[in-house]
Formats: C-alpha cells, sequence, structure tokens
C-alpha cells in the first residue's frame, strides 16, 4: 500500500513524528508531503534541508512541496491513505472549509475525489478555541479519521491539543477499513 504522510508547521512534534514515519515505512511505501511552512521555514527544531532530507532517508524518496506535485495525487489513485501529521490549525481550518492553497490541502481534496481516508494527527495550540469548530466539522465529515488527542498542557496552554503520535499506526490500520480508533480524546 502507498501512503502519503503529510507534515505541517508544528516543528516542536518533529521529534515524534519522525520516528513514526519510520515504523509506517517498513509497513507501507511512502510519499512524503511537505506543507510550505515545512519547506521554507527554519526554526529552533531544525531547518527545512534537515526535515527533507530525513524524510528522503526514512521513504526513499524527496517530499513532494508544491501544489502542481501533488495535485496527480487523485486523478492518478497514487495513495491508499494520506496522513497529516501533525495537522496545524491553519491546515484544520482550510481543510474543514475545502480549501485547497497549499501542497497539503491540495493532497488532501485531490485524494478525496477517490473516497479515500486521511488520517488527522492534530497539533494546535488553540485547538479548543478557534479550530475547535474545524475538529468538529472534519470529525461529521466522511473519509476524516483522527489520531487519538488530548491536551498537551494544560494548566500552560488550556487550549492546545497534541495527536498521541504513537497511536498513528494503528489510526492508520484502522482507518484503511474505514473505522475510527477509539477513544479519539485521550
Amino acid at each position: 500500500m502507498t501512503i502519503g504522510f503529510a507534515l505541517c508547521g508544528s516543528f516542536c512534534t518533529f521529534s515524534a513524528v519522525f520516528p513514526v514515519m519510520r515504523k509506517l515505512s517498513e509497513e507501507y511505501d511512502l510519499i512524503p508531503i511537505f506543507s510550505q511552512a515545512v519547506s521554507t521555514v527554519s526554526s529552533r527544531f531544525g531547518t527545512p534541508e534537515e526535515f527533507g532530507a530525513r524524510a528522503e532517508d526514512i521513504c526513499g524518496r524527496p517530499p513532494l512541496d508544491t501544489i502542481a506535485q501533488v495535485e496527480p495525487i487523485g486523478p492518478k489513485k497514487l495513495l491508499d491513505a494520506l496522513v497529516i501529521a501533525p495537522c496545524t490549525g491553519n491546515t484544520l481550518a482550510k481543510l474543514s472549509h475545502s480549501i485547497a492553497d497549499t501542497p497539503v490541502t491540495m493532497a488532501a481534496k485531490s485524494h478525496l475525489r477517490n473516497a479515500r481516508p486521511i488520517v488527522v494527527a492534530v497539533s494546535t495550540n488553540d485547538g479548543l478555541a478557534g479550530a475547535a469548530e474545524n475538529i468538529g466539522r472534519l470529525l461529521a465529515r466522511k473519509h476524516y479519521y483522527f489520531v487519538p488527542f488530548r491536551q498537551d498542557d494544560p494548566v500552560g496552554k488550556p487550549t492546545s491539543l497534541v495527536a498521541d503520535f504513537s497511536a498513528l499506526p494503528e489510526a492508520l490500520r484502522l482507518a484503511l477499513e474505514g473505522k475510527q480508533l477509539q477513544p479519539i480524546l485521550l
């Protein structure tokens, strides 16, 4: 099976995401997809070049990071599933409003034309604020499945949510069967 693995700019979670990507690469053929932020922003967590090299090392191919590169995903039926991990609040908003103006959101739109699963691993500081309604919209839509998530710092960041990335392989396996891993809220 071929899985798209899209990363958005929640850089602080990459230390948890890349090991899961490696684990999935042992079972699936992975196509890495980078948001514009991942492709262009250097942070204290790393550089775009470092992220690209790491993804290429794991997946055996360079990341797709333009709208033109990901648009054929749907017409050519390239993916059995698409994972978005981490999925930022910005990407959640765009997905919930069917906006396809980034490599990740275009990959999702293109992939959905085939009625195949998208697995969302949330990581956003406003998950229990502005992004909450977008999470709710996606939970109510066909073909969207969530990796279970929790508040990551209820005292210091009371509206922040983050997925349990270690649950991503099981969430993906079930999504491929059309099932949501439970419980969603940890």
